[in-house]
């Protein structure tokens, strides 16, 4: 197993009674959450219903807050990186995917990587959900504000492991209409 983090878009969000119609696929992150997809889930945060997996493991999300906080750190991101051809890549075709997957919720699906440890994965879920993501949040906030530089220049050191994940209209759990 990849163990990856799995982001769609939705107009509506899962529950009890199923997964939405007219899921669109965003983005896969092998072996961890990345901070990209953690912001873009940051904003409304919700656990709902997995789309994928038994237990209520899934994240909900306000699209468009997310996306905006996304592109404002990407922003700041790349004041330091202005030379970086790959980074400058890498932002232009995940804010191309992202307008282009557009819809009212963000969907996080996480199951496969809080599997990996031992911990109850709902507790897993809920955790990251009130603490992992808020705080990635509020120092991506600092950062985007000048009040955070250390931050924001460890995030620059190392953006690969945060921002450059794949981007595609298929991943490995898709959802047919």
């Amino acid at each position: 197993m990849a163990n990856r983090s799995y982001l769609y878009s939705a107009d509506s969000m899962p529950n009890e009674a199923g997964i939405p119609k007219g899921i669109r696929c965003i983005s896969e992150h092998n072996g961890d959450v990345p901070l990209a997809h953690k912001l873009l889930a940051g904003r409304g945060t919700t656990v709902v219903p997995s789309m994928i997996w038994n237990p209520p493991i899934g994240i909900v999300a306000d699209y468009a807050d997310g996306a905006a906080l996304l592109r404002d750190l990407l922003h700041a991101v790349g004041k330091g990186l202005e030379d970086d051809a790959e980074f400058a890549r890498c932002v232009v075709g995940t804010t191309t995917h992202l307008e282009k997957q557009r819809a009212k919720y963000f969907v996080l699906e996480t199951g496969e990587i809080v599997s990996m440890s031992d911990d109850d994965p709902a507790v897993a879920v809920r955790r990251l959900a009130s603490e992992d993501i808020p705080d990635a949040v509020a120092r991506a906030e600092a950062a985007i504000a000048g009040r955070d530089g250390d931050w924001l220049a460890s995030v620059r050191a190392d953006w690969q492991r945060h921002f450059a994940s794949f981007y595609s209209e298929t991943l490995y759990f898709s959802f047919p209409d």
